[in-house]
């Protein structure tokens, strides 16, 4: 018999996770984790670092040639990482 003020696990760990500001932060490591998918196998070769602060996506490129054609595109990558998260998780890429 359940009690009328008992919640499932699985409640109590979404409202911790919403209350905590957690779910942002998890987006953030799909994002990065998530990279390759994103642009593909080519593009995660030349990908040396890549992390997330302040909503601004740093991304270290080893190639110039690709660091310029990635950073003519970083509005449409934007676009595409927030619509695959859900959420309006990068305001901006900066690649180095």
């Amino acid at each position: 018999m359940r009690r009328s003020n008992t919640q499932s696990l699985s409640e109590v760990l979404k409202e911790y996770i919403k209350q905590n500001q957690i779910d942002r932060k998890l987006k953030e490591v799909d994002v990065v984790q998530g990279w390759e998918d994103l642009l593909g196998k080519t593009i995660a070769h030349y990908t040396k670092n890549i992390y997330i602060s302040n909503r601004i996506l740093y991304v270290e490129i080893t190639s110039a040639v690709v660091k310029n054609e990635l950073f003519m595109m970083r509005e449409e990558i934007c676009r595409r990482i927030n619509e695959n998260s859900g959420q309006n998780v990068i305001s901006k890429i900066i690649f180095k």
